[in-house]
């Protein structure tokens, strides 16, 4: 195995010891940023043991993560972790969270990890590796791949939250991409771009992201054979906003919802 791959899959192990054990605690501590985004006790310890990691293994790279902050160099090499991409969900007791954390090579992600222990799930991929998951906690690993819908009216989709198209004023373009699919659904945040990544969507669409919420997914859409791009169509986890698909409907998707 790659050893960056190790590395980053020992991370997630780290943020799962961590992040497991405070999920549904009776005592877990929910603040807000100020941009009234939810941050727990558990959001913090975990970055702050994988930076911790990263320091000691690889003392040269860059971090930047959603609770501390940082940025991803144009060249050399920098990690992106987002120590739990879900907070909303893991702070009300919902299991559809996870740890993202991706290696940035001369600012591309080459290795990528999204744990979610809640669900007994876990997706990674590095350039050139293939893109795997496994179903159960130390379960065989499966090679997953996109599904080959061609045809947007047969296109299973996804979002995270519908109000944000409301908030941004496009949400009858967004309606207009629902009328256009077989049928929508909102897994949200990280599971629906593993889910397109696992064949099992066609498309999710996210009109609001940060670089945390995406690197670590582009490396498994990727090796899966699909493709992430911003909503301009730009080939990038820093845009602003996401859309993943199974590459075979990407275009379609944008002529609806593209900006």
């Amino acid at each position: 195995m790659d050893s960056d791959l190790e590395l980053a899959l020992r991370l997630a192990d780290a943020a799962d010891a961590i992040t497991i054990d405070r999920f549904r605690a009776a005592d877990l501590q929910v603040t807000r940023k100020p941009d009234r985004t939810p941050v727990t006790d558990a959001d913090t310890t975990a970055e702050d043991a994988l930076r911790r990691l990263i320091a000691t293994e690889r003392p040269g790279d860059a971090v930047l993560g959603e609770e501390r902050g940082g940025e991803v160099p144009e060249s050399g090499r920098g990690w992106v972790l987002d120590p739990i991409d879900g907070t909303k969900n893991f702070s009300r007791g919902m299991p559809a969270w996870a740890s993202l954390i991706a290696l940035t090579v001369h600012g591309e992600p080459v290795v990528g990890v999204a744990s979610a222990p809640a669900l007994g799930k876990r997706w990674w991929a590095a350039t050139g590796a293939g893109a795997w998951t496994s179903d159960a906690p130390g379960g065989p690993p499966r090679r997953i791949a996109v599904s080959g819908v061609t045809d947007l009216g047969d296109a299973y989709l996804s979002t995270t939250d519908l109000q944000t198209f409301g908030e941004q004023g496009t949400r009858e373009r967004y309606l207009r991409l629902v009328d256009a699919c077989w049928v929508s659904r909102a897994f949200g945040d990280f599971w629906q771009h593993c889910l397109v990544a696992e064949g099992v969507i066609d498309v999710a669409v996210d009109p609001e992201a940060n670089a945390w919420d995406l690197a670590a997914l582009v490396p498994i859409l990727a090796e899966a054979g699909g493709k992430l791009t911003d909503l301009t169509g730009t080939p990038t986890f820093a845009g602003g906003d996401g859309i993943s698909s199974n590459g075979r409907v990407h275009e379609a998707v944008l002529q609806i919802v593209g900006r």
